[in-house]
């Protein structure tokens, strides 16, 4: 059985279509958006949160694109994208955690507030608040590639996969990461790979 995939390449759903053009993984696009679909019943027994994304690979149903991106990756990419040893394996889960815990509401506020919605719907003072927070944790994460390209060393991982997907909507719109140049020149690195690439061509059109 193919691996569905619900969702659409414009909402979190991007970081499942990258994941599996990393991994080279065949599966059926079953588009679904963000109003009237998601709250179908066919979908919500698929996910009952009625969120995208969400997958069914062979019977297994599971949300959340994290958990989705580390299961894949464990499943098809075990000692490439997905590391084979315990320490590697925790050093995922750990950098994925803190990604949602450190990075994405903030990134998402700065976002939307500095660049996605129209000059006068934007919030300045979110905006400030959420730069301001964030130079703790964007510093935390320009430390750890200092001497190293990424995230867990030498090799790209779902773990950066996981990180760079949080920030990939600022990236896209051009929210500068200059005070971080290690951060900044990951995400270039990251966001051009072949995978990327063909993810971004789903997104951008």
């Amino acid at each position: 059985m193919t691996l569905k995939i619900y969702g659409i390449p414009k909402s979190r759903a991007f970081r499942t279509y990258w994941m599996c053009a990393e991994l080279g993984i065949p599966y059926e696009d079953v588009k679904t958006g963000f109003t009237d679909d998601v709250k179908s019943p066919a979908y919500l027994a698929v996910n009952p949160n009625g969120r995208v994304p969400a997958i069914d690979d062979d019977g297994l149903k599971l949300f959340e694109s994290m958990a989705i991106n580390l299961y894949l990756a464990k499943k098809h990419g075990t000692g490439t994208l997905y590391p084979a040893d315990l320490a590697g394996e925790a050093k995922c889960w750990q950098w994925t955690i803190w990604s949602l815990t450190e990075l994405e509401k903030l990134v998402f506020d700065l976002t939307v507030n500095r660049a996605i919605r129209p000059p006068a719907e934007r919030d300045a003072k979110v905006a400030d608040a959420a730069e301001a927070a964030l130079v703790r944790p964007l510093t935390v994460l320009d430390r750890e590639f200092a001497g190293k390209p990424w995230i867990l060393g030498s090799a790209f991982s779902v773990a950066d996969l996981n990180i760079a997907g949080t920030m990939y909507a600022s990236w896209f719109n051009k929210v500068s990461y200059d005070k971080y140049p290690y951060v900044s020149a990951w995400l270039e690195r990251a966001f051009n790979r072949p995978g990327a690439l063909a993810a971004r061509k789903l997104r951008e059109g």
